[in-house]
């Protein structure tokens, strides 16, 4: 056995591996994409809020024309953002009884769900965004709350309405109701200055279902890395072989 191919053995070894690996790594992040998720811009309890949902194809082939995304019952209202591809409207839903707000004022109905519909089917290959604006409830701190989504197709339907068990993965259910946890209030800035606070809320508390940013970026390094080192492996192999 000459020395070269000694050294194309050892390298498979890694090689192989590795690349098992990063497609592993690469198939869970498009498992994880296939969800409808929310991508949320802050989840302070008492705060405003941008919450980005994000929808991916949800019926096979069948080109997506309706989205209808349900509040829960500890929000009242929702500003739905305008996409020039769809058109938008708002369910009401009159209370049993008035709803006290924390500012004092009180409701006697509240906007049960957020309905995009599209003016021109959006296919399957093709994803799309939507962006209400929110206010969290003051007193939701350490709650996770639940936007059941229901995706209508030209054939078929998905609904997003499936909340894992207490502790359960966010993907431990099949087609899993997009959620954001809200953290703790932040203190006012100029507390923060006066006292030297330091924000206790756990970052690691403020999550997203689905699909967020972050999630995805993280995937994205795991797997470049994984390849730079199968790269790695390859160059050495090159390298051991000119000097043989």
């Amino acid at each position: 056995m000459n020395t070269l191919t000694t050294h194309t053995r050892r390298a498979s070894r890694i090689i192989v591996p590795t690349a098992l690996a990063a497609g592993l790594l690469l198939g869970a992040a498009g498992a994880a994409s296939a969800h409808v998720g929310i991508t949320p811009s802050s989840t302070d309890a008492g705060s405003s809020s941008l919450l980005t949902v994000a929808v991916p194809h949800g019926c096979g082939e069948s080109p997506t024309t309706k989205v209808a995304i349900s509040l829960p019952a500890e929000l009242v209202d929702a500003q739905p953002t305008v996409n020039a591809n769809w058109t938008v409207e708002k369910v009401v839903q009159k209370l049993d009884a008035p709803q006290k707000l924390a500012d004092g004022a009180s409701v006697t109905q509240r906007t049960s769900q957020v309905v995009y519909t599209a003016k021109t089917p959006l296919e399957s290959h093709l994803r799309d965004t939507f962006v209400l604006s929110v206010k969290l409830p003051a007193d939701a701190a350490g709650k996770t709350l639940y936007f059941p989504t229901l995706q209508t197709c030209e054939k078929g339907s998905t609904d997003w309405n499936e909340i894992p068990a207490a502790g359960a993965a966010h993907d431990s259910v099949k087609s899993p109701a997009p959620s954001v946890t809200v953290a703790g209030a932040k203190a006012p800035a100029g507390e923060h200055a006066e006292h030297g606070a330091v924000d206790t809320a756990d970052p690691a508390s403020t999550t997203a279902s689905s699909t967020g940013g972050a999630a995805v970026a993280g995937w994205a390094g795991l797997a470049a890395g994984l390849a730079g080192l199968a790269l790695g492996a390859a160059a050495l192999v090159r390298t051991r072989g000119r000097k043989a």
